[in-house]
């Protein structure tokens, strides 16, 4: 009988439509449990959460998470991935939809995670299997390497052949594969497919080269031996072939899983995790589960996990697996497991739960933004509430209050992901949406000198106080100045303060309806009383000389302009070029982008008025797989449009 191992994880990943959910499905029947379509106490929809199942097969344990395909919720993916013992990387079998399988590639590189890649959807392959890997090949460092020849009958696939085991397998709709004899025309092709494949291992064994050279067929062991060490060590990637709708290839990619991917015990090792007794978890999603409270999911890298024991100093209030996505409670869990655990509301995504911290993917920075508030003012609280609930269940959203504008702003990466957040957030609490308004500022063109005076009479002491200022542009980016000239005490020393930070105070208003910036303001002269002076006084004649000055120096608008990188592979650059110069940027120029052979980064000068959609455009003209950073670099003149 064949060893049995330990609980092991698998993430799903790959291109939005490339058939992920399906092939999810498609493994827990092979593995004898019900799918069922809610997780976690919650429906899925849109594919814009991770679905967890449990199953075993062939007495194995595992965890199967399936990641959403949409490159906006590409964080889960990376939380996934950072507690899955292998990956398996979805693709649909379109060779001109290579590129899109890109940002999945890369993230398991980053990642350093054992991979294989998955060619789904089978029944409609064209081109052929080598064009395909090519193609494929493009989009990653790791070389790719074909485990199985797709058999053709006609136009039509039946099976495969896998070229290590030399055996063909016919597909049965909805069922396990069954053996058949070899198709004597593919013998050509098999034997030139397998060579290579021996080729491309022989680097890494000694032994299968010895063979190679010697013009000895290697048998199957000595084949297999060279891929597994060589896909535990993030240098290749073996490719299956199947079609999960059809339940075909299903069970040969259990099969490969269950030989290819590490024990427990190694990838906590490469985690950087010690061998130990006592237990350590790292916690990899936070979901609010309605009357069930808030839940953290776990994988267990060392020791067992017991419902009412503490951890990091917090008790568990409920420990759960779930078996083809439904929970169950259990009263304890051994290291390898995926579970969530109850009342751990001191735990947040990416915590090391146990001692320590392990490595944790950041969250990528916003490309897209909305301003949020409730459509009854009494709800404020509710909805403070409420976004700090969502923020704990998606770090990749982030909240920022902007003190210019006074609006509550929701990031995020795009259209889709925030859509998905404005949904949750009004089961909560109704809300208004509406685009985030640019923090302009403004500044003057020429310096202009003003007097002000104040006289009032009120009965008894009135209010008095005469106030020369001179009010000047500074360079770009100084700021605020207050100058004080005041000779011979026109105006006492003990209310020069108050001139001073009324003028500031002034200055946050301008002509233009914005802070004023980039100004010095000097008291050049002024008259006093000695009964109606006071504090109070210079400062309002300050203001008073401060409004009327502005209006005169010629006020203009400034607009934020941030310096913007955009990553697109280079069949895209010339089209992210002209995108970022229709949106007024002046293009810096562009490169190869670090680390990522094929892709381009163009760098740019746009104003911040321009980025609102600039990612919904981006992604429009790139198949999807555009995305950029940006950051404050200078304020300029507005010239919008």
């Amino acid at each position: 009988m064949s060893q049995t191992h330990g609980p092991r994880v698998a993430a799903l990943i790959g291109p939005y439509g490339s058939g992920k959910s399906a092939l999810f499905d498609a493994m827990l029947a092979a593995a004898g449990a019900p799918v069922r379509r809610a997780t976690n106490g919650r429906t899925h929809h849109g594919g814009t959460e991770m679905r967890v199942g449990q199953a075993s097969f062939l007495d194995d344990p595992w965890t199967i998470l399936d990641c959403p395909g949409s490159i906006e919720f590409s964080h889960a993916a990376a939380c996934a991935l950072a507690v899955a013992d292998i990956a398996v990387v979805v693709v649909d079998p379109d060779p001109a939809r290579a590129a899109m399988a890109a940002p999945c590639l890369r993230m398991v590189e980053e990642l350093d995670i054992p991979a294989v890649l998955f060619v789904n959807k089978l029944d409609a392959l064209g081109a052929a299997p080598r064009e395909l890997v090519e193609a494929l090949q493009a989009q990653t460092r790791r070389r790719l390497l074909l485990r199985q020849m797709p058999w053709r009958e006609g136009e039509r696939v039946v099976g495969y052949v896998d070229l290590i085991s030399e055996r063909a397998w016919r597909f049965r709709e909805g069922a396990a594969s069954e053996p058949a004899p070899f198709p004597e025309a593919m013998r050509g092709a098999e034997a030139e497919a397998r060579a290579a494949l021996a080729e491309a291992l022989a680097d890494a064994d000694d032994a299968l080269l010895e063979a190679i050279v010697e013009d000895r067929a290697p048998d199957a062991a000595a084949l297999y031996r060279p891929l597994h060490a060589e896909e535990a060590a993030g240098h290749v990637m073996g490719v299956l072939f199947g079609a999960a709708e059809h339940a075909s290839g299903v069970r040969r990619l259990w099969k490969a899983l269950r030989h290819d991917a590490p024990e427990v015990a190694e990838t906590a090792a490469r985690h950087g995790v010690e061998a130990g007794a006592e237990p350590l978890a790292q916690v990899f999603r936070t979901v609010q589960a309605g009357h069930a409270g808030r839940l953290s999911f776990v994988r267990i890298w060392r020791g067992a996990l017991k419902d009412g024991a503490s951890l990091s100093g917090q008790r568990i209030g409920g420990v759960w697996r779930f078996p083809a996505g439904e929970p169950a409670k259990v009263a304890e869990a051994a290291a390898g497991e995926v579970v969530a655990l109850g009342r751990l509301d001191g735990a947040a995504t990416g915590d090391t739960l146990g001692g320590g911290r392990l490595p944790f993917p950041e969250p990528p920075a916003p490309t897209f933004s909305l301003a949020i508030e409730p459509e009854d003012r009494k709800d404020e609280v509710r909805l403070g509430a409420a976004l700090n609930r969502l923020t704990e269940e998606d770090p990749s959203l982030r909240i920022e209050q902007m003190p210019e504008t006074g609006e509550t702003v929701l990031h995020g990466q795009g259209e889709q992901h925030l859509r998905a957040a404005v949904e949750k957030l009004t089961q909560t609490v109704r809300l208004a949406t509406h685009r985030p308004r640019v923090p302009f500022r403004e500044t003057i063109r020429r310096p202009v000198r003003h007097h002000a005076r104040l006289k009032r009479q009120t009965g008894g002491h009135g209010q008095f106080a005469d106030v020369v200022i001179e009010v000047a542009p500074r360079p770009r980016g100084a700021g605020f100045a207050f100058v004080d000239k005041v000779v011979g005490g026109a105006i006492p020393r003990k209310f020069i303060p108050a001139c001073g930070e009324a003028a500031e105070e002034a200055a946050r208003r301008g002509p233009l309806g914005n802070p004023v910036v980039d100004i010095e303001v000097t008291l050049v002269d002024g008259g006093f009383h000695s009964v109606d002076s006071s504090d109070m006084a210079f400062a309002t004649a300050t203001r008073m000389a401060m409004q009327e000055a502005l209006a005169k120096a010629d006020p203009v608008l400034l607009e934020p302009v941030e310096h913007v990188a955009v990553q697109v592979p280079q069949a895209f650059t010339p089209a992210a070029q002209r995108l970022l110069t229709g949106r007024r940027g002046q293009i810096l120029g562009y490169a190869e982008s670090p680390g990522r052979p094929g892709w381009d980064e163009v760098e740019a000068m746009v104003p911040a008025a321009e980025l609102h959609d600039l990612i919904l455009e981006l992604r429009g003209q790139t198949l999807g797989l555009g995305t950029y950073r940006h950051r404050f670099d200078h304020l300029a003149e507005s010239r919008a449009r």
